[in-house]
């Protein structure tokens, strides 16, 4: 299938650096040709804002082609997307003798011709395949082919056994499926088996050492890529037209085994064992899902690492893209000085032009602001490429109109899609990667086509606050979420206060430890968002660019893990909802996410806290009660998804709500993990009640204070007709207090 790609783009090996480290650009031309000579410039920026709304702060990016300007020479570089394993050397045997592939396969899909095993040999190759025909086999060399099928379809999300058996003495092939029942309880199959026959005289079979590809037909550019789960994938000595037994195991096979493939070994890695006595190892290209129930799963054990044996099934998909594995085009080493802040490398060509967009942390030995902003780059990530399948022409023309980001991820699925979408074959998409092009992460990206503002999220979106923070003068840092992770508490110590963007969604159990000691150790967090600290994600050392995501039960959920699939891959820790893990976003922001809409959004009105004399210098010259009744995000600082105060559920006792909204719009409803029933609620309130964001002030007993304003569109409110207005001069004071380690304010109840 062939996919549009953009003029020119890329993506670095990293999204953050210090002064003295080099970053790695990875660049392709779709277009490169003798007209242009493959040429590409690219230079330094630094932006400050990224939103292209023509009534707000504008997109502000700063040229920095004095520090670094350079030509160079590119070229289109491929990107091969599909989860597969490869064997180097398949198991050496007589060519001349009779022999068996087979595995048990669970079909995502049944609309066309996916591989299942594949084998190279001197003289031929063996493809085993499902497809609209059912189990096929081909087997293709200089002499001629052979191709049988079953002509049976495989029912799609079930379990079988497929095979094929071939002798070159007598030239017959035979190819098999058997239905097989579900849930590993007995080991009897649903249906007779079917058998198709066929003969191929002069018949010749690969003799080893040739390479075998799982889940894809090989060579340099595998293709035929299978969508659902395969299992015990096996290459036996002899011939067969039928199994007794089925679901046999591989150690079932032992007398016959020369190769067979022990998805149960190694699950957290890459790395693919041979059970055989040949030791034909492999590894797993572009990261398909593992721990994933098999047929043997009962249900007995819930989590992989108790019963891997139940969990020896690997789901590839054909859309999976771990790496574009491209080769580098230039590197870029942070000069000594520069100020920490979110830069971008501006790529243009003859055809079109893209911005890779990187963060500058302080040098290590300083010296730094008083202020971090804590960039949800994992967050980024789990949303990159995200095709919402909103892209209309209104969208385009208003694209157009404000000289946005012209590309979407709809458009352009050959750079992969993100954790809230589905794989062709329907399951929820786990992985994702930030070495590939990240569309959504350019500056003027717009998410929606938004009435009432600019329709950004993110990246995007939290510029709205990088702007307000150099037009309000306060010096900043910039520090990642992938930083937080690798580093801890140490990265968060030397500041005064750590700000958050607008949706710091998913984090890691290191990143919300380092986190809560920052603030109980006499830290200050501003937390400028909503959904805040919600999903667990889980991160592998041996490959820091991806982050896993597993939906499970709970929570507002745009796919959900299959049952007994609740556990990371990466580190072998329960997923989902942070709440769930006993852990809720209340313990450490005061709030949590209570209520979802529209992008649309609402204000806050000042409660009676907001008027105690303790409190004062939050509001200090705001004499209005309504705050936030305007905004770049949905028109409203409370908006599209809203957080609340809950003592049960870890609020401190000290904390006051200083305001909260009102009026919520007419498609905000309470999410999920506050409803028990339809009719009773985990609070008792109303489900009306519950869609309410609340803002919140806390102090901590080592002289730490917490500021949260529970909803997502907060920070599009600090501009109005420039950055002037209620909320903004809220949160100047709250910066300025923060930032100066002032913390003789006052506690309250709520």
């Amino acid at each position: 299938m062939t996919h549009a790609e953009l003029p020119v783009t890329g993506y670095l090996s990293r999204l953050s650096a210090r002064p003295g480290e080099t970053i790695t650009a990875y660049v392709s031309l779709a277009n490169a040709g003798p007209g242009d000579g493959g040429r590409y410039r690219a230079r330094l920026e630094r932006m400050i804002c990224a939103d292209p709304h023509p009534d707000g702060p504008g997109r502000r990016i700063e040229d920095l082609s004095a520090l670094f300007d350079q030509e160079f020479t590119g070229a289109r570089q491929p990107i091969h997307l599909g989860s597969h394993i490869v064997v180097p050397a398949g198991p050496r045997r007589d060519a001349r003798a009779a022999c068996t592939w087979t595995a048990l396969v669970w079909p995502g899909r049944a609309d066309r011709i996916q591989t299942v095993l594949h084998e190279a040999g001197e003289y031929v190759t063996v493809t085993l395949s499902v497809g609209p025909e059912g189990a096929m086999a081909e087997l293709n060399g200089p002499g001629g082919g052979a191709r049988v099928a079953t002509g049976q379809k495989l029912a799609p999300r079930r379990w079988h056994r497929v095979w094929l058996s071939a002798d070159p003495a007598t030239g017959e092939i035979v190819v098999g499926q058997i239905a097989l029942e579900q849930g590993g309880h007995a080991r009897t199959p649903d249906t007779a088996a079917t058998v198709a026959r066929g003969i191929r005289p002069g018949l010749r079979l690969p003799g080893g050492g040739g390479a075998v590809t799982i889940a894809a037909s090989g060579g340099s550019h595998p293709h035929a890529h299978f969508d659902g789960r395969i299992e015990d994938p096996a290459i036996l000595s002899g011939w067969t037209d039928g199994f007794a037994d089925p679901c046999a195991t591989l150690a079932d096979f032992a007398d016959a085994l020369l190769a067979g493939w022990d998805f149960a070994r190694g699950i957290g890695g890459v790395a693919i064992v041979d059970a055989g006595p040949s030791g034909c190892h492999g590894v797993a290209v572009n990261l398909p899902a593992r721990a994933m129930a098999g047929i043997r799963w009962t249900g007995r054990e819930t989590c992989w690492r108790h019963a891997p044996a139940d969990y020896a099934a690997i789901h590839f998909h054909s859309d999976d893209l771990e790496d574009c594995g491209w080769e580098p085009g230039f590197a870029f080493t942070i000069p000594a000085g520069l100020r920490s802040g979110c830069y971008l490398l501006h790529l243009t060509c003859a055809g079109g032009e893209d911005w890779l967009p990187f963060y500058v942390l302080p040098a290590r030995d300083g010296p730094r602001a008083p202020i971090a902003f804590l960039a949800a780059t994992f967050t980024y990530i789990a949303y990159a490429n995200h095709a919402r399948g909103n892209v209309d022409d209104a969208y385009r023309a208003r694209v157009a109109a404000w000289g946005a980001y012209p590309h979407n991820p709809q458009d352009y699925p050959i750079y992969g899609v993100s954790t809230y979408n589905r794989h062709p074959d329907g399951s929820g998409v786990s992985l994702s990667s930030r070495l590939r092009p990240i569309l959504t992460m350019r500056p003027g990206f717009l998410t929606f086509n938004d009435p009432r503002g600019s329709g950004t999220r993110h990246f995007i979106a939290d510029s709205h606050l990088l702007a307000w923070l150099e037009e309000k003068g306060h010096a900043y840092d910039i520090v990642t979420d992938e930083d937080l992770d690798d580093e801890g508490l140490g990265l968060l110590q030397p500041y005064a206060a750590v700000l958050t963007g607008s949706h710091p969604e998913y984090h890691t159990e290191r990143m919300l430890d380092a986190l809560l000691a920052y603030t109980r150790g006499g830290g200050r967090l501003a937390y400028l968002g909503g959904n805040g600290f919600y999903w667990r994600i889980a991160r592998d050392p041996a490959r820091p660019h991806a982050i896993e995501i597993r939906r499970a039960e709970g929570g507002v959920r745009a796919w959900a893990a299959e049952p007994g699939e609740y556990f990371h891959q990466l580190d072998g820790q329960l997923g989902g909802m942070w709440r769930r893990n006993r852990r809720p976003p209340q313990q450490l922001a005061g709030v949590g996410f209570s209520g979802q809409g529209l992008f649309e959004g609402t204000y806050f009105r000042r409660l009676p806290a907001s008027h105690d004399p303790a409190y004062a210098w939050l509001f200090e010259g705001i004499p209005e009660q309504i705050i936030g009744d305007y905004g770049l995000s949905g028109g409203g600082a409370a908006g599209f998804e809203f957080d609340r105060a809950d003592r049960d559920l870890g609020t401190p006792d000290n904390a006051v709500i200083l305001a909260r909204s009102e009026n919520p719009p007419d498609s905000a409803e309470a999410v999920l993990e506050e409803l028990l029933s339809h009719l009773s609620t985990v609070t008792g309130e109303t489900r009306a009640a519950l869609v309410r964001a609340e803002i919140v002030y806390f102090t901590t007993p080592a002289g730490g204070e917490v500021f949260s304003v529970g909803s997502i569109t907060f920070c599009g409110s600090l501009w109005r007709n420039g950055f002037e207005g209620p909320v903004s001069r809220l949160l100047d004071n709250v910066v300025r207090r923060f930032a100066r380690g002032d913390n003789s304010g006052g506690d309250g109840k709520f």
